[in-house]
């Protein structure tokens, strides 16, 4: 199983991804089951495609972080950010970061973050792209590296929270 991060872009328009990539015999494929088959309160996880009819392979799952907060967020996701995570998935296997012969035997699972404030469609699809590209990448080659990690431990911050300094 390869699991990967994301973030790209800024501003209400980034993008926030997470992958979980396996065989769809092992515990991604029961988990990618599970969370199609068990949708909750505006959480309705769904197989993401290229085009109608045409799933992207391996078969996502976009699972959404943020439940839509109206019908102009519900189009952000469902559209260019839908879009984004598939042709992110379809980038990451012309690439080698999936193997093409992964493209039938595993299932992925993207949880994606959609900013209800998010104004910008094109950006939406673009920074979803590549934070689903990036994602994949990250996971196939096991990063972060741990030195990286505990690096960064003393100092962790994010888009919407940095720690003050301890004053010493």
């Amino acid at each position: 199983m390869l699991i990967g991060e994301s973030f790209v872009g800024e501003g209400v328009n980034a993008a926030h991804v997470n992958t979980v990539l396996g065989h769809r015999d092992g515990p991604a494929g029961t988990a990618w089951a599970t969370a199609l088959a068990t949708p909750s309160a505006g959480h309705v996880p769904f197989v993401a495609v290229l085009r109608p009819s045409l799933p992207v392979k391996p078969l996502t799952l976009f699972v959404t972080k943020a439940a839509p907060a109206d019908d102009g967020h519900g189009l952000l996701i469902w559209g260019p950010a839908q879009a984004g995570i598939a042709a992110g998935v379809a980038d990451a296997v012309a690439a080698g970061s999936i193997p093409e012969a992964h493209a039938s035997t595993h299932v992925l699972i993207a949880a994606v973050w959609v900013n209800p404030a998010a104004d910008d469609a094109d950006a939406v699809y673009r920074n979803n792209r590549e934070a689903t590209r990036t994602a994949l990448a990250n996971g196939a080659a096991d990063l972060p590296p741990l030195h990286a990690v505990l690096a960064a431990r003393d100092e962790p911050s994010n888009p919407f929270y940095t720690p003050a300094k301890e004053s010493t």
